[in-house]
């Protein structure tokens, strides 16, 4: 049973593995389209981080903005409310009396004759009295509101208009059952007592016809000459109110935008007065970086941004100071150099020619003076070299390296270095292989000093080699061209590969120099590749072996984004580990994968490698070290290797 449960659960981890392929290409695509949205906005993302004062400025146009309004609306609600209020007052009050006279003209005692006859009840009918009632009420409002007369029961319809429309009778062209609001008549005709609300005054259709306004509405039932109930209702216009609140809130939006302009604009002065001094202080702080150390900001006053740039100057007076301390120094140091290499170079010669002269009659000396003289010339030749060196580092510290560049095929150069390097080869019983030879690998160089370089490669790779073979690999693409120089040997420990190119630094001090060596090969090789505008790193792993990689532009001054060959090489122990892990998942899945399904794989052809693809994208700076890995060796691994040579 338990065998049973791997070969049961294997499918769906290949599921899920599908699944998560799956998603991680959507999430590609995603952000794909996430890059290609960003894109219109980075200028502005760029400048939004970049400037301080903007979004100082945009800051306080927020704030401000946001102020402004909570206050308008604060402003216009009590604004509006004080208005309504008012005019609800003074409404309550004329509708009051209104409803006193009105009720007073039903309640007056008839009369049968006389000049006051219209008033009187006698020879009238309610119809036209209620008619003389309206037109008198409203004759005293000149326009201030309107009166509305609806007879008794319109609420009690569902709908107004139906019924109770019979002796309607209103002012100025209104329209009285669409004025009213159904639920005012309701409360009017089931209660007692004046009832108010807002609604809109609407007026009768026809040429001329008024548009609707709001307004205010209170109604209040009364009994006609005839003790018969009726609706008496008042309509006050809100119309100047609503003309004063909108002139209030014109007012209120531009003081607001006044307002929040003139913010904006004093923040920017006062940003302005802090930002300057500080972009000032990072320009001069630029300039200093680029080697201007005569440059100073302009102090005015004794604030704090006077003080910053009385630290600021001083600042960079005293590094001034202190960079032409260490140059004259440095001009010293690369004179004593020169002067002393230069020097040194009379009586060398002078020396040389004693010993040569002894070296030649060394037969004739007992054997412990022969090798004497043997020993003495092995020196001269590694002190000729040391000379040498010195002087070439100190022309590149004093920048008058020049560069003879012209167009060479770098075959031709390796097989110069492996010629010369074929006696010691020879010597260590190490075999030298070329690979990547077969098509010309063209790029314009200093011929001289590419083979400099190559030369301390492949002698390096033969003197730590331990015997095995050395592998120099060439390769070209895109605007690059390449060497690398790969060795099986004692490699690199962790942290090495960044000391490598140090002057006079040794792996092993303990160790001897068989070739006379002066320390300074890999020093020099690295300006050399830096004076070709291009790359020499180092890659290795302890037990393992290490890798040098020399990138050139194919043309000169042609910036590198790449390298033909990549820095670790494909035999290293993690990519082999990482090809065995493939191999055996690929073998797994083939494994739990059906018939038909194998025979669809069968049939995709595997995917062959691009003619002059580039391996890696870029390298990520041109300083010798970086980019360089050290591979440290699992400690099992590291005992059997020693248990191994020790055996």
């Amino acid at each position: 049973m338990s065998g049973r449960v791997p070969g049961g659960l294997r499918p769906w981890k290949l599921r899920l593995g599908r699944l998560f392929r799956d998603r991680a290409s959507s999430s590609r695509v995603l952000r794909f389209f996430v890059r290609v949205a960003r894109r219109p906005l980075l200028p502005a993302v760029r400048l939004w981080r970049r400037n301080i004062q903007l979004r100082v400025v945009a800051a306080t146009l927020l704030i401000s903005l946001a102020v402004v309004l909570a206050l308008g609306f604060v402003v216009i609600a009590q604004v509006s409310r004080g208005l309504l209020e008012a005019k609800e007052e003074a409404a309550q009050s004329q509708a009051a009396g209104g409803f006193a006279v009105a009720q007073e003209k039903a309640n007056a005692p008839a009369a049968v004759d006389g000049p006051d006859a219209t008033d009187n009840k006698v020879g009238r009918d309610a119809s036209t009295w209620m008619n003389s009632l309206v037109k008198q009420l409203a004759s005293g409002g000149q326009t201030a509101f309107e009166v509305v007369a609806l007879g008794a029961g319109t609420g009690d319809e569902a709908l107004p208009g139906t019924q109770g429309v019979k002796g309607a009778r209103a002012s100025g062209n209104v329209d009285p059952t669409a004025s009213v609001p159904l639920g005012l008549r309701r409360a009017v005709n089931h209660a007692t007592g004046a009832f108010k609300t807002f609604s809109e005054i609407r007026y009768t259709s026809g040429d001329g016809a008024k548009e609707p306004e709001p307004a205010l509405v209170i109604g209040k039932r009364l009994s006609d000459i005839n003790g018969d109930p009726y609706d008496l209702y008042y309509l006050f216009p809100l119309t100047q109110e609503e003309e004063s609140l909108n002139l209030i809130k014109v007012t209120i939006v531009t003081a607001g935008l006044f307002v929040v302009v003139l913010l904006c604009g004093i923040a920017w002065l006062v940003v302005r007065q802090v930002v300057t001094p500080v972009r000032m202080a990072a320009g001069i702080a630029e300039r200093l970086s680029a080697g201007r150390l005569q440059e100073r900001m302009k102090v005015t006053g004794e604030d704090d941004i006077a003080r910053l740039g009385e630290a600021f100057n001083k600042m960079a007076q005293n590094l001034q100071n202190k960079i032409q301390q260490l140059e004259e120094l440095s001009r010293m140091q690369r004179r004593f150099v020169s002067d002393v290499s230069h020097e040194l170079r009379t009586p060398l010669t002078t020396v040389r020619m004693a010993a040569d002269v002894i070296h030649d009659a060394r037969v004739d000396f007992d054997p412990i003076t022969a090798r004497s003289a043997e020993l003495l010339a092995g020196q001269l030749d590694r002190f000729e070299s040391l000379l040498a060196d010195l002087l070439e580092i100190s022309r590149f510290d004093a920048g008058a390296a020049a560069l003879e560049a012209e167009p060479i095929d770098l075959r031709d150069v390796v097989r110069r270095v492996i010629d010369g390097a074929e006696p010691l080869a020879e010597h260590k019983g190490t075999r030298i292989r070329v690979l990547g030879d077969t098509q010309p690998v063209i790029a314009e160089a200093d011929a001289r000093r590419v083979e400099r370089v190559l030369r301390n490669l492949v002698v390096n790779a033969v003197e730590h080699g331990e015997g095995r073979d050395v592998v120099v690999r060439l390769a070209s693409a895109g605007g690059a061209v390449a060497v690398a120089v790969r060795d099986y040997g004692v490699g690199l420990k962790p942290g090495e590969a960044t000391r490598v190119f140090n002057r006079f630094w040794r792996a092993d001090p303990a160790r001897a120099r068989t070739t006379g060596g002066t320390g300074l090969g890999l020093s020099i090789a690295v300006e050399d590749a830096r004076l070709h505008g291009g790359w020499l790193q180092a890659w290795g792993e302890p037990g393992g072996g290490s890798q040098f990689r020399l990138t050139l532009p194919r043309t000169a001054d042609e910036p590198l984004r790449g390298s033909p060959i990549p820095l670790e090489p494909e035999d290293s122990r993690a990519n082999r580990a990482n090809r065995a892990r493939a191999a055996a998942e690929a073998a797994g899945g083939a494994a739990e994968r059906t018939p038909a399904e194998q025979g669809d794989r069968s049939s995709i052809p595997p995917r062959s490698p691009v003619a002059g693809a580039m391996p890696v994208p870029a390298d990520p700076t041109a300083l010798p070290g970086n980019g360089a890995r050290v591979v440290a060796r699992p400690a099992d691994q590291a005992q059997q290797e020693d248990r191994a040579d020790g055996r």
